[in-house]
């Protein structure tokens, strides 16, 4: 049986330098000041650029809107771009 509390100290360094290092090697996996703003945005980032590198997806996309395949790929790099984009503050 395995109890939390029988973790050694190396065991919570161990775990906690693998996801350091995977926070350093993908963006999308977040870091610890990171807001909500900043991982809905990543995950909006993530969802589009699947989309669009996902035929069949992209697909299913334009039958359901009535659109062309090509239009949807138009139109969801439009929302990544504007996703992406720095948001300028007044």
């Amino acid at each position: 049986m395995f109890h939390v509390g029988a973790w050694q100290a190396s065991d919570r360094f161990n775990i906690n330098s693998q996801l350091e290092h995977l926070q350093a090697k993908y963006v999308g996996t977040g870091h610890a000041d990171m807001n909500r703003f900043e991982w809905a945005v990543n995950i909006q980032r993530d969802s589009y650029a699947s989309y669009v590198g996902h035929y069949p997806m992209l697909a299913y996309f334009a039958i359901a809107e009535n659109e062309s395949i090509g239009r949807e790929r138009y139109n969801f790099m439009q929302v990544f771009f504007l996703s992406t984009s720095p948001r300028l503050s007044f």
